[in-house]
């Protein structure tokens, strides 16, 4: 397959991807705190069920392109920053997978103020490393498009 396919991919899912986080941020997670302690459970139990298929396609596309750009890039995408977009990524699922879910578990036990506190607080880290992913691959959509 073409790497300019590969590239392509890898842009627009990261780029879906800077938009649905910034909702998040912004919008969803800051509204986790206004729903009633009896629906909360529920509440997020339905996060966690509807933003799945949601983010993970996207996600895994994301991070297949980005392993696939190391070895096959179009010519004008440089390797270093095929790297830093895995490494950016990589930075991503770890985010998710050592804090954000742990705090969405502790939250599924019923809302929990410190808990909520640490997931939007450490929900920038997510927001930084997509949007700082999502400059760096425009940048070079630009470089290769121009």
């Amino acid at each position: 397959m073409n790497a300019n396919i590969f590239f392509l991919l890898n842009l627009l899912s990261t780029w879906y991807l800077v938009g649905l986080i910034w909702m998040v941020q912004v919008v969803h997670y800051k509204m986790f705190d206004r729903v009633g302690t009896a629906e909360f459970v529920q509440y997020e139990a339905d996060h966690n069920r509807l933003i799945t298929p949601i983010v993970a396609p996207p996600m895994l596309i994301e991070l297949v392109t980005a392993c696939v750009l190391l070895a096959s890039a179009p010519p004008g995408f440089p390797r270093w920053a095929a790297w830093i977009g895995l490494i950016m990524c990589a930075i991503v699922w770890l985010t998710i997978f050592f804090v954000s879910v742990p705090c969405h578990n502790m939250l599924l036990g019923g809302f929990d103020p410190d808990a909520y506190r640490r997931l939007v607080n450490t929900n920038w880290i997510r927001t930084v490393f997509w949007t700082v992913r999502g400059v760096l691959m425009a940048y070079f959509a630009l470089r290769l498009t121009g």
